[in-house]
């Protein structure tokens, strides 16, 4: 773990440091200020490593969690574990990280959702509509029976003013949206009734679904994840 975490400390730059916080809103208490692309190049050089990736989630490190998401192996992780790191989330790219980069593959990466969505704290709040938009946008399973469920959860949190939980919100919104016609109907009538509430949080999440899920690729991505599904079948 030493080398690992010494050679990001030598990618480490002020000024991306800086610029997470200023120009990309990443709050964190400990990070060296490494690029994006370096830490995806240390993660492939290293390769599947989960013991690793768990010593490297210890450390705190921002950018050592960052690789620790994309070296972890998807089969061993474990409930207990994805509620330990959730726990440890204090901003949005790590947690946004995580759930597409590692748990979008866990088989019981469902059941993690309506339990994270019932939190008070935000970025713990924000991996359960984050975590429920990658598996839309990446699952196999992800047809519109096995999200119909998530569409009261996704309601009720809609209200939530805090910018990273409607964010998430709108995000897992447009993500089911692309699952199938049905589906994207379903979403379109909630996003119109959210847009014309009087609470402000839940017209932002409405008109932000909207502008999203009318374009015609979103249709196209519907109709296209519908079409494969209902091939598989025959």
């Amino acid at each position: 773990m030493r080398s690992v975490l010494e050679a990001l400390e030598s990618m480490g730059s002020k000024r991306v440091r800086e610029d997470m916080g200023k120009r990309f809103g990443i709050h964190t208490d400990k990070a060296w200020g490494v690029m994006m692309s370096d830490m995806q190049k240390l993660a492939k050089a290293i390769g599947t490593d989960h013991a690793l990736a768990q010593q490297l989630w210890k450390s705190g490190w921002y950018e050592a969690r960052m690789v620790a998401t994309m070296i972890a192996d998807p089969a061993k992780v474990t409930p207990k574990e994805m509620d330990t790191w959730c726990n440890d989330f204090d901003n949005w790219a790590i947690c946004d990280t995580a759930c597409f980069k590692l748990w979008d593959q866990v088989p019981h990466a469902w059941e993690k959702v309506p339990v994270w969505a019932r939190s008070e704290r935000e970025f713990v709040k924000r991996a359960a509509f984050a975590l429920l938009a990658c598996l839309s946008l990446h699952r196999n399973d992800a047809d519109p029976k096995a999200l119909r469920k998530f569409i009261p959860l996704v309601k009720k949190a809609a209200c939530d003013e805090r910018n990273f939980v409607k964010k998430g919100v709108s995000w897992a919104l447009r993500g089911m949206a692309g699952t199938g016609v049905d589906m994207r109907e379903e979403v379109l009538a909630l996003a119109e009734e959210l847009a014309s509430s009087a609470n402000a949080a839940e017209r932002w999440v409405g008109k932000d679904v909207l502008r999203d899920i009318k374009r015609p690729m979103i249709a196209k991505r519907a109709e296209k994840r519908e079409t494969k599904r209902a091939a598989k079948k025959k």
